[in-house]
């Protein structure tokens, strides 16, 4: 029972080496890295895009702004006397104060969407820092645990040298042989008559049977050696 206590040990440790060898933790932390950093450029271009149609609509405001001023100087400054020209023009300052309000609507409107844009943007630039941080931070611990799994590999390594020679070689090999075949446990121990590697209860007439066993006990139904815990 010893023995298979530090065979599962090992097992574990040798399947979380691989794990960290196979870079799976600092891998899913890089590529949801990079996700967010995508995320965060695609808003900060949607921002420069509205920047850039905000600019225009800006130089628009002022140009319609200006055609207005001269249009109503010359409304009022008295070089004009044709009364159908003097309606003209106010037609037409109505009109250009009308698209200078239908502008002035839409930067508005902009300027709100890019608001909204630039504080996204600044969420997902804090999210991408943080997970850069968390990138470097699985690196390191992954490199230190792996020390730490050599470690203890060296450790039950050594303890399982140290049991060996003191099993009978056919138990040995016939415990070998159904690790195999079980998923790493080969011995199983007995509680209140349910084998702990196939969690079955076995009958109490096969309980007494195995009492009175001298050999190797084993499982009715998993075959896996057993143990009275």
């Amino acid at each position: 029972m010893e023995l298979q206590e530090i065979d599962t040990a090992i097992d574990r440790a040798h399947t979380r080496k691989s794990a960290l060898e196979g870079g799976g933790e600092e891998a899913a932390a890089r590529a949801e890295a990079d996700t967010a950093e995508v995320a965060l450029g695609e808003l900060r271009l949607k921002s420069d895009e509205i920047g850039r149609t905000q600019q225009k609509l800006e130089h628009e405001i002022d140009s319609l702004t200006q055609k207005a001023a001269a249009e109503e100087r010359r409304l009022y400054d008295g070089s004009i006397a044709n009364v159908k020209e003097l309606e003209s023009i106010r037609h037409e300052i109505d009109n250009l104060k009308r698209r200078r309000g239908d502008r002035e609507d839409e930067l508005l409107t902009l300027m709100e969407e890019r608001e909204g844009i630039d504080g996204q943007a600044a969420e997902a630039e804090k999210r991408s820092s943080e997970l850069r941080v968390l990138v470097d931070d699985v690196a390191e611990r992954s490199g230190g645990e792996l020390e730490e799994i050599g470690r203890q590999l060296a450790s039950r390594t050594a303890a399982r040298e140290a049991i060996v020679p003191a099993i009978d070689p056919e138990l040995l090999e016939l415990y070998e042989e159904l690790r195999a075949q079980k998923k790493g446990i080969g011995v199983a121990a007995l509680v209140d008559g349910v084998c702990q590697g196939c969690h079955e209860k076995l009958s109490a007439m096969e309980l007494d049977k195995l009492k009175r066993i001298d050999g190797v006990k084993r499982c009715e139904y998993c075959r896996r050696i057993v143990i009275f815990a």
